[in-house]
C-alpha cells in the first residue's frame, strides 16, 4: 500500500510537469527596486527565523526526553518543504490555475526554472517573492507538529507534512492569494488574508485538531503530570517569533512604503495587547501572571492581526490582540474540560486565533478600504457583506484541511505509520526516534 501511495504521487507531479495553465498576458519590463527588495530580503530572513523560533517554543514545552525531537519536526520541516517548495510547491501555489482553479500549475514554474530573469510588477525578482513566501509554506506544517508532539514517528511525520504541503497547504494557498483564485476574487474585494489567516493558521490549527483528536491522547495524560522542561527556551522561543513575525507581516506588503509601515505597527500592537490581556487573565484568574502564559498571549495577538495587518488600525489591532487572548485562553480551558491532547496547544492559539482575527477583523476596517471595496463593485459594500466573504474563506478551509488532513493521517498511519509504540513513547522521542538526548544530564520524567 505504501509502495502504491509513493507511486500515485509520484505520477501525479510527472504528469503535472506537461500540464500547462491559462497563459497569463506579456508584462511590459518592469525594473527591480532595490529599497523594496532589500526589505524584502530582509523579511524573507526575518520569516526563517521564526521556524528555529518555533522549535525552541515548541521545544521547552515538552519534556525532557522530547526535545530534540520535537524540536526537529520544526528543522525536518525547513528541509523537506524547502526542497518541495521550489520543485513544484511555488507553482502549485502560485502558478495559473488548471483542474477549474483547484490549484496552480505551469511546468515553466518546476524547480523555478521559468523565473531567472523574472521581475514582478512590485519591482521585486521573483526568485525574492517565491523564496519569501517559501518561508510561509515552511513554518505552516510546522505548526501543526505542537498538537501531537511526543508521540510520533519521526519518517510518518515527514511523509505527512510533505503530503500536506502539496494536498492541503497548495491548493488552499491558490485559492487565497493567487490573482485567479476564487477566494482571491470572491465579493468586492476577495477574502482579506493580508499574511495568513487561513492560509497559515486556519489550515494548520484544523489538521493540529484533527491530528490531535485521530492519534488519541499521550500516554499517561491527563492524570500524569507533564511539566515543561525548559520555560527559558520557550520565552527565547516566543521572543524571536515576535520578531520574525515583522517580517511575516510587513513583508507582506510586498513593498516599503505606507502599507508597510502599517503593518508593522498593528503587528507591534497587537502581540502587546495579546499578553497584556492574558496576564491580566491569569492575574484575576489565579493572583499571578506566568511566563507561559505571556508567551502564549503573544501569539494569540500575533496570529489574531495576521490576517488584519493590511486593513486595520492600532486601536483595531488592540482589539483584536485583546480579543484572541479571551478566546485562546478560553479554547484552552476547554480543552482541558473535555480532555482531548493538543499538547501544545497548536489549535487552541493558532486555529482559534487564526478564526477570530479572520471573522473580526471586518469591525475594525479602515473606512478607505470599505470605500474602495465599494467603488470596486460600483456601489456600497457593508462590512456585513465583507463578513459573509471572510466566514466563507474560513469555512472552506476548515472542511477542505480538516477533511483531506484525516485522508492523509489515516493512509500515513496505515502504511508507514505514524503513533510511535508504548516502549518508544516512555524512552522518549529523543532517544527512540534519533538516539540523541537533548541535555547532559539525562532526566526521563
Amino acid at each position: 500500500m505504501c509502495k502504491k501511495i509513493i507511486a500515485a504521487t509520484l505520477f501525479l507531479l510527472v504528469s503535472l510537469l506537461f500540464q500547462q495553465g491559462t497563459a497569463y498576458a506579456a508584462a511590459a519590463a518592469v525594473t527591480t527596486d532595490t529599497g523594496i527588495t532589500s526589505w524584502m530580503l530582509t523579511s524573507t530572513a526575518l520569516v526563517l527565523l521564526m521556524v528555529p523560533g518555533l522549535a525552541m517554543f515548541y521545544g521547552g514545552l515538552v519534556r525532557t526526553k522530547n526535545v530534540i525531537g520535537t524540536m526537529m519536526h520544526s528543522f525536518a520541516a525547513m528541509v523537506i518543504i524547502g526542497v518541495i517548495w521550489p520543485l513544484v510547491g511555488y507553482a502549485l501555489s502560485f502558478g495559473p490555475g488548471i483542474f477549474g482553479g483547484f490549484v496552480g500549475w505551469d511546468s515553466k514554474f518546476f524547480m523555478l526554472q521559468g523565473i531567472d530573469e523574472s521581475i514582478m510588477p512590485t519591482h521585486i525578482p521573483e526568485y525574492v517573492f517565491a523564496m519569501f513566501q517559501g518561508k510561509f509554506a515552511i513554518i505552516t506544517p510546522a505548526l501543526i507538529a505542537g498538537a501531537f508532539a511526543e508521540r510520533v514517528n519521526f519518517k510518518g511525520y515527514a511523509v505527512f507534512i510533505a503530503l500536506w504541503s502539496i494536498f492541503v497547504y497548495s491548493p488552499i494557498c491558490h485559492w487565497v492569494w493567487a490573482a485567479d483564485g476564487f477566494l482571491f476574487n470572491l465579493g468586492a474585494a476577495g477574502a482579506i488574508d493580508f499574511a495568513g489567516g487561513t492560509v497559515v493558521h486556519i489550515s494548520s490549527g484544523i489538521t493540529a485538531l484533527v491530528a490531535a483528536l485521530y492519534l488519541g491522547k499521550r500516554r499517561g495524560y491527563p492524570n500524569n503530570v507533564m511539566q515543561p522542561n525548559n520555560l527559558v527556551m520557550t520565552l527565547i522561543g516566543a521572543g524571536l517569533l515576535w520578531v520574525g513575525w515583522f517580517g511575516f507581516n510587513a513583508g507582506s506588503a510586498i513593498a516599503s512604503d505606507l502599507a508597510t509601515a502599517r503593518a508593522l505597527t498593528v503587528t507591534q500592537v497587537a502581540a502587546a495587547a495579546g499578553a497584556f490581556t492574558w496576564m491580566i487573565i491569569e492575574m484575576f484568574q489565579h493572583g499571578k501572571a506566568t511566563g507561559l502564559g505571556v508567551a502564549s498571549g503573544i501569539l494569540a495577538g500575533l496570529v489574531a492581526i495576521t490576517p488584519a495587518a493590511g486593513v486595520v488600525q492600532p486601536s483595531g489591532a488592540f482589539a483584536l490582540g485583546a480579543l484572541a487572548a479571551v478566546f485562546c485562553y478560553t479554547a484552552i480551558l476547554i480543552k482541558n474540560k473535555l480532555g482531548y491532547d493538543d499538547s501544545l496547544d497548536a489549535f487552541g492559539v493558532h486555529g482559534v486565533g487564526g478564526i477570530i482575527g479572520a471573522l473580526a477583523l471586518v469591525f475594525f476596517i479602515r473606512p478607505s478600504w470599505m470605500a474602495d471595496a465599494a467603488a470596486k463593485v460600483g456601489g456600497s459594500w457593508t462590512i456585513w457583506q465583507q463578513l459573509g466573504v471572510q466566514a466563507t474563506a474560513v469555512g472552506v478551509t476548515i472542511v477542505y484541511a480538516g477533511l483531506v488532513s484525516f485522508i492523509l493521517l489515516f493512509l500515513v498511519e496505515k502504511t508507514i505509520g505514524l503513533r510511535i509504540n508504548e516502549n518508544d513513547e516512555m524512552s522518549g522521542l529523543d532517544h527512540s526516534m534519533h538516539g540523541e538526548h537533548g541535555y547532559g544530564l539525562i532526566n526521563l520524567n
